[in-house]
């Protein structure tokens, strides 16, 4: 039996608050939700979360995401470490690190201190939902809610559900997402990685594959994306671009290229040598290219930039083409 209440009036509470949650909490506060964050563990992370947040909220104003200023819209939020505060919201996020063994606990401990109407939702962009929703007591409370980094400059939003969890809420969850700037993605059938996931894996291994084969470098490949597909992604999409571009083209070459991809289902060689080494990219200064203190600190800041100013583009021309 469905019984589960969506009370949007209530606080949103987020259990986790590193660089993911502190980025949803943002994204929710500068749409009018109350928040309710919470800090699972006595992290140093966790503990930079609240002058994170007003930092980011101040950066939309300034960009014109937002007229209130950064104190006005952390009003907005409370922060805790304990989890009956969580007893008000209608929606629990999970945003803790990507370990079962944590998010059992953190889910026992959710389901303790809030009513058997409250839904609960993972950010987890690894686990797939069906497996994670029978560690809880109330199977059919669970979703998947997968965001993307900056979750407030980004319209990406994925709501996944999990074998036990009814279609109807998630139709539910999917429009009230509209409501926090949203243009969400709905997955009805529960699958390891969703849909974005599965689409830029398979990129990856290929890029990957090219490299460690001599076809390419790895600035090679990076331009080819960022100058092919990163021009016309955030327009249109994969489908509609070959609708665009003429369809039988893509049917003709899929005949003879696809035997030629790779399928690979080790971890190619040119990320594991360097996650093994120990390589984190921007945040040690080591990765696919190195950077010093100085070079990864502008990369992050040329990001942060980017973000906002492709979300305008793209917004720009989602409003025109949904009046197509």
């Amino acid at each position: 039996m469905n019984n589960l209440k969506m009370n949007t009036h209530a606080p949103i509470g987020i259990v986790g608050l590193g660089l993911m949650g502190s980025s949803i909490a943002t994204a929710l506060i500068l749409y009018g939700q109350k928040v309710v964050g919470l800090s699972p563990v006595n992290s140093k992370i966790d503990s930079e979360a609240p002058d994170r947040i007003k930092k980011s909220l101040a950066e939309c104003k300034r960009e014109g995401l937002t007229k209130k200023g950064s104190d006005e819209l952390m009003e907005k939020i409370h922060f805790t470490a304990e989890y009956k505060d969580l007893g008000e919201c209608w929606l629990v996020m999970e945003c803790v690190v990507e370990d079962l063994i944590t998010k059992r606990e953190v889910y026992s401990k959710i389901e303790d201190n809030v009513a058997d109407t409250v839904i609960i939702t993972s950010n987890t962009s690894a686990i797939p939902i069906s497996i994670l929703q029978n560690n809880l007591r109330l199977k059919n409370r669970f979703f998947g809610m997968h965001w993307a980094e900056p979750a407030y400059t980004s319209r990406f939003l994925e709501i996944i559900c999990g074998e036990k969890s009814p279609v109807e809420t998630g139709e539910q969850l999917h429009s009230i997402a509209k409501e926090w700037g949203k243009e969400p993605t709905l997955v009805r059938k529960d699958i390891r990685g969703f849909i974005t996931n599965r689409i830029m894996y398979a990129m990856y291994r290929e890029a990957m594959h090219l490299v460690e084969n001599g076809y390419a470098t790895i600035e090679d490949v990076d331009r080819a994306c960022k100058n092919d597909g990163g021009h016309w992604m955030t327009f249109c999409g994969l489908f509609r671009y070959m609708d665009l571009t003429g369809l039988k083209a893509y049917h003709a070459v899929m005949k003879d290229l696809f035997p030629e991809l790779s399928n690979k289902t080790t971890v190619p060689k040119l990320i594991d040598d360097i996650a093994k080494k120990g390589g984190n990219g921007i945040s040690n200064g080591v990765g696919f290219y190195n950077y010093s203190k100085e070079e990864a600190q502008k990369w992050e800041r040329t990001f942060e930039r980017f973000s906002f100013d492709i979300n305008k583009v793209s917004l720009k021309y989602s409003e025109k083409t949904s009046k197509i």
